[in-house]
């Protein structure tokens, strides 16, 4: 099966070629850990997990990297504020993040290098670019000449005066260019830093991620993935100072050959932001919904479309799950193939392979589940079932037993379920008595109590209502 990517840097939908197609690798921007990590946040690590997981179907090695930034002003400034140690900061969030990840099914990467780790790496690639005439040191600074390279707006397709807009670097005395940016700065005394050949200091932001994919790597790799938030200046900035240290100026792709952002997340048709009051951490949401809701939720729409997240939505993600789950869980009879990957039937696979297109594979999920329902024979409901779990292995679904999913009970020795025991007993006399009327008075309690029944062939089984 043919993997196609939208390739942001040439904008067009590309057959996907590996540089080596015995080892595909990988990198996608990972967190700076200073706070908690909102559901948007959320957005790329779900789909850059997706995707090494149609990578590992199709290839046989796979190496994925996404970096932990462990050093940054926003992290000095936490510090400042809290009194607390910056070590402690980003190794309580970086904890934070990886639980958070892990509840939204989204497998660890095979290497999470941490920015403070490779100083002398980033240091290293800044002598490089000053060696090839990239780059100059200036007051303290060393900054990339973008003028020096002529790739440069190639990936955001923006014009010298865009680029100089879209900066998030002041202009300063110290810059031969207004669009020039830092590699590396002065720390004070108070500040963390690090002794280099241009005084003590720090890396700029775009360099960690530079010379961590590259020493995890190497150069050039297949894919770099990340938010569209991150294009232009991170991205491009990543471009410019990576080819600039291997001296290359016109090949963007001599540093990496596939870019894949996912687009921003918007709560309830707003952009998520504090002065609207409206960032939704996901150890909160977490609070409310399963882990594999929300992940649902997150692939409910084309990755390179904005997803307006909205309880409707969650809702419906629920749903879909509870759906699914019923039907697995009325065929836990019936064995699945243990070798279940090789049972991806081809429309799911030319949905997904088809630029990550989840719309369309999680309508073949859909047709598969109503044909496990549907279907008379044994034989065809092993096929089937099999069909659905590893399709939900695919997209990071269908990863709970579906009891445990379900929250249904057929007994237990504390007080509440007793209670709710005799009460569905009492529904099932009502019934047999033709008490209708009752039988429902005894449903509303239930419900009332958060609980919901369904009557199958084997009988009466409950379950706590998920939110």
């Amino acid at each position: 099966m043919q993997l196609k990517i939208y390739n942001t840097l040439t904008k067009i939908k590309e057959d996907f070629v590996p540089v080596d197609s015995n080892h595909v690798r990988m990198y996608t921007c990972g967190p700076t850990v200073y706070n908690y990590a909102h559901i948007g946040n959320a957005r790329p690590a779900v789909v850059s997990d997706l995707l090494v997981r149609v990578l590992r179907f199709l290839y046989p090695k796979v190496t994925y990297v996404s970096n932990i930034t462990d050093i940054d002003d926003k992290i000095i400034k936490a510090s400042d504020e809290t009194g607390v140690e910056i070590g402690v900061i980003t190794a309580k969030y970086e904890k934070i993040y990886n639980e958070d990840m892990q509840s939204l099914n989204v497998l660890k990467p095979d290497k999470q290098p941490h920015a403070t780790e490779h100083i002398d790496d980033m240091i290293a690639l800044i002598k490089k670019n000053i060696i090839n005439n990239k780059a100059y040191e200036s007051e303290g600074h060393v900054l990339f000449d973008v003028s020096s390279y002529p790739s440069y707006g190639k990936l955001s397709k923006r014009d010298a005066d865009d680029q100089i807009a879209g900066s998030r670097v002041a202009v300063a005395s110290y810059k031969k260019n207004p669009g020039d940016f830092i590699l590396w700065k002065p720390s004070s005394e108070n500040q963390p830093g690090w002794d280099s050949p241009w005084g003590f200091g720090r890396p700029g932001w775009h360099l960690e991620c530079s010379a961590m994919s590259e020493n995890c790597l190497g150069i050039p790799f297949d894919i770099h993935g990340g938010g569209m938030d991150l294009v232009f200046p991170h991205h491009e900035n990543e471009i410019a100072q990576s080819c600039g240290s291997c001296n290359e100026g016109h090949n963007p792709q001599a540093y990496v050959k596939y870019w894949i952002h996912n687009a921003l997340l918007n709560m309830d048709g707003e952009k998520m932001s504090k002065s609207l009051g409206n960032i939704l951490y996901i150890r909160d949401l977490l609070k409310e919904y399963p882990g594999e809701v929300l992940r649902l939720a997150l692939l409910s729409a084309h990755y390179r479309q904005p997803l307006n997240l909205t309880k409707d939505v969650l809702a419906q993600s629920q749903a879909t799950l509870n759906r699914f789950y019923r039907n697995l869980n009325k065929n836990e009879s019936i064995d699945s193939c243990s070798d279940f990957l090789e049972y991806l039937p081809n429309g799911f696979l030319e949905s997904i392979c088809d630029d990550l297109n989840t719309s369309k594979a999680l309508a073949s999920l859909n047709e598969i589940s109503k044909k496990l329902s549907s279907s008379s024979s044994s034989e065809d409901k092993k096929k089937f079932k099999t069909q659905l779990l590893a399709c939900g292995y695919i997209l990071g679904i269908l990863q709970e037993e579906p009891r445990q999913w379900l929250g249904i009970s057929n007994g237990s020795d504390s007080a509440d379920s007793k209670t709710v025991e005799q009460l569905v007993l009492n529904r099932d006399t009502a019934r047999k008595n033709k008490d209708f009327e009752k039988a429902d008075q005894i449903r509303n309690v239930l419900l009332d109590m958060g609980i919901e029944i369904e009557d199958s062939p084997t009988g009466t089984v409950w379950r706590k209502i998920k939110k």
